[in-house]
């Protein structure tokens, strides 16, 4: 079972969706249950898929792998309180630290470099991994929408890394690429922001997509 914390917005709701129409049976989390509920149902209903639950934070950290996807201001409160149940467990941050003005998205200052790295200081005892930034939450919302493009996975972790680049897999056409250390996700997040703004210039969902890589590269 997959886990979304903070799970009710869209990124949440998007990859729980994914996830779902791939056969996993998945539960989001929120601080109340009757808001959890509500997105479990919306999801459901979006892809017509089952497996599908609402439950608390607590609850959702009990799954095998759980997801970050709460906004980066709510992070810290949400994580130090469940370090103890996420303790041993591969947890994905797809966090991404912004800020936004009059419509443009400005990277906040970590002091721990990424949001991932600062997930990994709140959890010392689980296996943390960073993924997904740079995925549109609308696309990933809208079940008939390809999703052509790459996936950056970063952690200090071997088996984490190489076991969020298995579930970047389940979703069609999203190729999962080996990021590297943990470290690295500062510039992944950083993609984000850039992404945002060029959408909204240009008035599309642009995803990134690295060109050169030799099918040895790709794990």
């Amino acid at each position: 079972m997959i886990g979304f914390l903070g799970g009710t917005g869209l990124e949440g709701r998007g990859l729980a969706l994914r996830f779902a129409l791939a056969g996993e049976q998945v539960v989001i989390g929120s601080r109340q249950a009757a808001r959890a509920q509500e997105a479990a149902r919306a999801v459901s209903e979006r892809g017509a898929v089952e497996g599908v639950s609402g439950a608390r934070n607590g609850e959702a950290a009990e799954a095998d792998v759980v997801f970050i996807t709460c906004p980066y201001q709510a992070q810290t409160g949400l994580l130090e309180p469940l370090a103890d149940a996420l303790a041993g467990k591969l947890v994905v941050s797809t966090v991404a630290p912004l800020a936004f003005d009059e419509g443009s998205a400005m990277l906040i200052d970590v002091p721990e470099g990424s949001a991932a790295e600062q997930a990994r200081r709140l959890l010392p005892e689980s296996r943390v991994a960073a993924a997904f930034q740079n995925v549109s939450a609308v696309d990933l919302w809208s079940p008939q929408r390809t999703l052509e493009g790459d996936v950056v996975v970063c952690s200090d972790d071997e088996q984490a890394r190489l076991q969020t680049m298995e579930l970047a897999r389940l979703i069609p056409d999203l190729r999962p690429v080996d990021g590297g250390a943990l470290s690295a996700a500062r510039y992944v997040e950083g993609i984000t922001a850039l992404i945002l703004n060029l959408n909204r210039r240009y008035k599309t969902r642009a995803m990134v997509r690295m060109l050169g890589l030799e099918p040895s590269e790709r794990h």
